[in-house]
């Protein structure tokens, strides 16, 4: 990491949000898109984190407590206080909850594999819970809710069908230091909002730790890059480490196919993806 990423530690103006008005939209955006479908549940996966926690607490005041199911999915490594974490969001809201433990299916590959790395075994991990998920989607008629921010998807810190799957994303328009503003305001317990984020993928793991840098100075170089359109150089000028700058660039950059569907081939005049996108088809 980088002695000085940020010369001067100040937050940019631009990320504070009116939590009111973000809840309202949010809120409409969740009911909307379901209903829509003609079904009216959800069902999201509860780590014990923020992400997941705050999307629940939108989902609850969007559909009622009754038609949103937190499930929990440990695997074998996964710390207890990540659970307890969950069972408080399930406990404050009164939601139904299901407990899974993932570790037979995802031991059942791992295992084949003794030199595996612990990305692969994440990436597995991560795949198997979206299993569950939409196993209980089907289950249930009920749409999965995402919970990945705009922070970790402009840097592509998610598994690809696993985590970033999803039918909706409430939070995907809001950055890591958004995501805690928002949650302090619905009430979010603070022992979730403060806590080091992590995917408990295996013992001590923190993103931050596997990212090499901290959300506050990510949320606030992408806030310039992406919103705010600066240049690298001009990120540097501003007083950003330029070795900072090209790491987030590049990263950014080299996980775009995270962020889209896969392309078709075009062949014809109406392309899915490409020309055949008009909201209409969807009655608005």
């Amino acid at each position: 990491m980088p002695k000085v990423i940020r010369a001067e530690k100040k937050s940019h103006p631009g990320l504070l949000i009116d939590p009111a008005l973000a809840r309202r939209i949010l809120v409409g955006f969740i009911r909307s898109e379901i209903t829509r479908t003609g079904m009216h549940k959800a069902v999201l996966g509860l780590s014990g984190g923020i992400d997941s926690a705050l999307s629940c607490y939108l989902a609850v005041e969007a559909l009622g407590p009754q038609n949103v199911t937190a499930v929990r999915m440990p695997y074998r490594t996964s710390s207890q206080a990540s659970l307890d974490h969950a069972q408080l969001v399930i406990d404050a809201l009164d939601i139904p909850s299901l407990t899974i433990d993932i570790s037979g299916m995802a031991d059942s590959l791992i295992t084949q594999f003794p030199e595996m790395s612990r990305m692969r075994q994440g990436n597995i991990m991560a795949r198997c819970r979206m299993i569950v998920l939409y196993d209980q989607s089907a289950c249930q008629q009920a749409l999965v809710v995402g919970t990945g921010n705009k922070t970790e998807i402009l840097l592509g810190y998610s598994t690809l069908f696993g985590d970033s799957a999803c039918a909706i994303n409430p939070l995907g328009d809001l950055y890591k230091a958004q995501v805690r503003q928002l949650s302090r305001a619905m009430g979010v317990p603070d022992v979730i909002v403060d806590k080091a984020p992590t995917a408990d993928l295996w013992d001590g793991q923190t993103d931050e730790g596997e990212l090499g840098y901290t959300y506050e100075d990510a949320d606030h170089l992408l806030f310039l890059l992406i919103d705010e359109r600066y240049t690298p150089e001009e990120c540097a000028a501003a007083g950003y480490d330029r070795d900072f700058v090209d790491r987030v660039v590049e990263r950014v950059r080299r996980n775009q196919f995270k962020r889209v569907l896969p392309p078709i081939a075009k062949l014809s005049h109406r392309t899915i993806g490409y020309d055949y996108l008009y909201l209409r088809d969807w009655g608005t």
